[in-house]
């Protein structure tokens, strides 16, 4: 699994680090998401899916 973000599309609505804060984090100068990294643990799959199912601008994506 690999994560995919496009910042520029990002709203920074921070739903991602509510639902995976293993993986995402927002950068405190405007708010968008960062991917702690860019192949996430494989524990933490059901919530980065679910984070990439939240987002409110369709910014994450995954390829597997």
């Amino acid at each position: 699994m690999k994560l995919i973000v496009d910042r520029e599309r990002c709203i920074g609505a921070g739903m991602c680090v509510l639902t995976a804060p293993e993986a995402f984090d927002q950068d405190d100068a405007d708010g968008r998401v960062i991917p702690l990294d860019a192949t996430p643990s494989p524990e933490w799959e059901a919530a980065v899916r679910e984070a990439v199912q939240m987002c409110p601008s369709g910014a994450i994506t995954l390829a597997d």
